[in-house]
């Protein structure tokens, strides 16, 4: 079985040159750190994590903090996880998914108290939100991906909510859109504070009010069903609408489905764009969505980035950085169709 001193002889590096390079305690240059992982290789060396975390004090394990309902793990939310768990392995760290529930901070205090995780990657993030404070108290690092109220002295990678509405909202009155229905996440996650929830409805509303457009804001469960009861509450609020902005990527399934039972078809009748939206949920739909694409990826890989500088550097280098989604036309938008005045709406066959 290979030794480290057999890495260093191969790489002809120092031995504390090899342990660098695995711990991370120390700066190495990338020439340096891809000779000593080449001589690695080819001698399978299997370094031992339990010793090294005891040598560095680190356990080398990073916990990504993702409270998790019947919904489960959505294609969008895996987005995240995968960015961040091959940024993390990259690094030589485990990522572990911890579905701890927003509101049980005795389960987060013990979690913390063991000191089993090097830092932590915070997600679903309230605008309040009380799991700062047990784990500022705990004394871990942690990086938000989302946005509390007041971001001093955190460090975060969130998407640019304000650009990602505008965007969107843009792309349909260009098409011709006036009389356009946003879709939000539900009234409880409103209630709550939820950031992404309160973020987009605030930007809706700005951007509207900038066209001269009245905006109407529907809330929906996290389910198809509730996008359902949200189009008709929607057509309650706007007989006339001719685009849904969705925020809520498991009803915008319910919405197009709604959509049909009602004999509306997309994009003729209803323009449909879904917000925050990885291509693979698009392409799921007939017609395809047009989305404003996650850069889901890329924030995981943000984030976790940004934790193992704040585990190796004692976190006294913030970051914050908003990333905003990237609008993909395909077949749910279009102009909205022109009826002559009092004309009937030509019905289609189902």
């Amino acid at each position: 079985m290979a030794t480290m001193q057999d890495v260093a002889r191969l790489a002809r590096v120092s031995v504390s040159t090899v342990s660098y390079v695995l711990t991370g305690a120390r700066p190495i240059s990338q020439a340096t750190r891809e000779k000593v992982l080449a001589a690695m290789a080819e001698l399978d060396y299997q370094p031992n994590a339990l010793a090294r975390g005891l040598a560095s004090r680190r356990s080398r394990i990073l916990g990504l903090l993702l409270p998790l309902d019947e919904r489960g793990l959505g294609a969008t939310e895996s987005a995240f996880v995968t960015g961040a768990a091959a940024t993390a392995s990259a690094a030589g760290y485990h990522l572990v998914l911890s579905p701890v529930d927003a509101g049980d901070l005795d389960g987060l205090r013990r979690l913390a108290s063991q000191r089993m995780l090097d830092g932590v990657v915070l997600m679903e993030v309230q605008v309040d939100d009380p799991r700062l404070g047990v784990l500022r108290e705990a004394r871990v690092p942690v990086v938000l991906i989302g946005r509390t109220g007041d971001t001093t002295g955190l460090s975060y990678v969130d998407i640019d909510f304000d650009r990602t509405v505008r965007d969107a909202v843009a792309h349909l009155v260009d098409l011709g859109h006036r009389r356009i229905v946003y879709v939000n996440h539900s009234a409880a996650a409103l209630a709550g504070g939820y950031g992404p929830a309160l973020r987009s409805r605030d930007a809706f509303a700005a951007a509207m009010t900038g066209y001269g457009v009245t905006p109407v804001m529907v809330p929906a469960e996290d389910t198809a069903a509730g996008g359902r009861q949200a189009l008709t509450t929607a057509f309650g609020r706007a007989p006339d609408l001719t685009a849904v902005l969705a925020m809520n990527e498991s009803a915008v399934f319910g919405i197009l489905g709604e959509l049909t039972a009602h004999g509306r078809t997309v994009p003729d009748d209803v323009s449909v764009v879904s917000m925050v939206t990885s291509p693979q949920v698009a392409e799921l739909a007939t017609p395809a969505l047009t989305t404003m694409t996650s850069p889901g990826t890329a924030v995981g890989r943000i984030a976790i980035e940004a934790l193992l500088r704040h585990v190796r550097d004692d976190g006294t280098a913030l970051h914050q950085q908003l990333l905003p989604c990237t609008l993909e036309v395909r077949g749910s938008s279009g102009p909205p169709r022109r009826r002559a005045v009092g004309a009937p709406r030509t019905e289609h066959p189902s």
